[in-house]
């Protein structure tokens, strides 16, 4: 066997590298199956395998493209893979390199779903700004979903139920496949131009396939720009729309968006009756502060009144009269008291008393005291007075003390 061309691994591996490289049906395309072995690297690259069942092919997804998957990539998941087929000549192995990775079936919808809804976010239509209240007692109840099924019956029980008196208005929309998001966008402006109180706006449960036409723009733009206080109640309580978001209040089920819509009479009767009972014991507690405050004036007149002032200044005159008695009373006794102290001074000053002691007064005929012999002539007649009656006598003769 003559050998006539010879080649390295790494020219044959680089030989079909560049035979991959120059496929332009390799170098952008997309490939669906079920992902396994699916490892996420320390340095942010995804390694995982796409397979079916006629074959698998080694896929990787490196940290700068990750930008294009928008979830978790996991185990059996059924997903749509974009990207280049290409050859890795170190181990000459080919694989697929992927840009972008969407889930498949319902997963595309879900992609599209989380689209609208962060662009939506982004525009402040979910905003609790927009959110316009409920109001609390209606009259009319718009109702915009199909006239067959459990949703509508759900609904139209339940509020005839909690207040026969709303009136109810159904729109009986399209609420499922092609024409239902016009069908749904009519029925929401024809109850805003009937003025309803508030509307419901939903179906029954159902796949995401089934809801879609709650998660389109055009319809999620209706319910946004809707005058009417909106209440969103699409599928069971797990299941969650666009309009959900946009709308003013959102239900988990139609049967709760009826609750949330009409007030319960009954719970109308109850809060009148305990509006009552506050009533009533707010007046007892008013018609009680009155009373004290009338039982207060009418102390404040008896004592005002002109016949108890007259008492009041009769008890008042009396006191002040046994106050003066008594300060009269404690004034003579003060005066009979000096009056004892003079009387006492008078009787030691009194000529009768020294008269009583053995004294005797001299006077002349005018009644003038004689008290020294030089008020005295010879001749002269005196009148001397004891204490038993007086003596008349004549001076004979004058001399002083220590001459007698």
């Amino acid at each position: 066997m003559e050998i006539r061309n010879i080649y390295t691994v790494g020219q044959l591996n680089s030989y079909i590298k560049n035979m991959f490289t120059q496929d332009y049906f390799l170098q952008a395309l997309f490939v669906k199956g079920e992902v396994s072995n699916c490892k996420y690297h320390s340095s942010g690259h995804i390694y995982f395998t796409l397979k079916d069942y006629k074959g698998t092919i080694s896929c990787v997804m490196f940290a700068g493209n990750r930008g294009g998957l928008s979830f978790r990539l996991a185990e059996g998941q059924q997903v749509i893979v974009g990207g280049t087929v290409d050859v890795y000549e170190r181990d000459g192995k080919y694989q697929l390199y992927a840009k972008q990775i969407v889930l498949d079936g319902a997963g595309l919808l879900y992609e599209e779903y989380e689209r609208l809804k962060r662009e939506l976010e982004e525009l402040g239509m979910f905003s609790s700004e927009y959110k316009r209240p409920i109001p609390k007692y209606i009259r009319t109840l718009g109702v915009v979903t199909a006239d067959t099924g459990a949703a509508v019956r759900d609904i139209i029980q339940i509020a005839a139920r909690r207040n026969p008196y709303v009136q109810i208005i159904l729109y009986p929309a399209i609420v499922q496949g092609e024409a239902a998001v016009e069908s749904i966008i009519r029925g929401v402006k024809a109850l805003e131009a009937m003025k309803v109180d508030v509307m419901i706006v939903g179906r029954g449960g159902g796949s995401i396939e089934d809801l879609w036409a709650f998660n389109e723009r055009a319809v999620a733009q209706a319910v946004f720009d809707c005058s009417v206080p909106i209440i969103s109640a699409v599928g069971h309580e797990t299941d969650t729309t666009i309009i959900d978001y946009v709308s003013d209040l959102r239900a988990p089920t139609p049967s709760a968006a009826a609750e949330l819509a009409v007030t319960d009479l009954k719970e109308i009767d109850n809060r009148f009756a305990e509006y009552g009972s506050a009533l009533q014991s707010c007046l007892e507690r008013v018609l009680g502060d009155k009373k004290k405050q009338c039982k207060g004036y009418e102390l404040q007149l008896k004592y005002l009144s002109p016949e108890s002032r007259i008492r009041e200044r009769k008890m008042r005159g009396m006191q002040l009269e046994e106050r003066m008695q008594e300060r009269m009373r404690a004034q003579l006794d003060k005066k009979r008291h000096e009056l004892a102290l003079y009387i006492e001074k008078l009787k030691g000053l009194s000529p009768l008393e020294k008269l009583n002691s053995g004294f005797s007064y001299v006077e002349d005929s005018s009644g003038k005291n004689i008290r020294s012999v030089s008020q005295a002539s010879v001749g002269q007649e005196l009148i001397i007075r004891m204490k038993d009656g007086t003596i008349a006598a004549q001076v004979e003769r004058i001399g002083k003390e220590e001459t007698i």
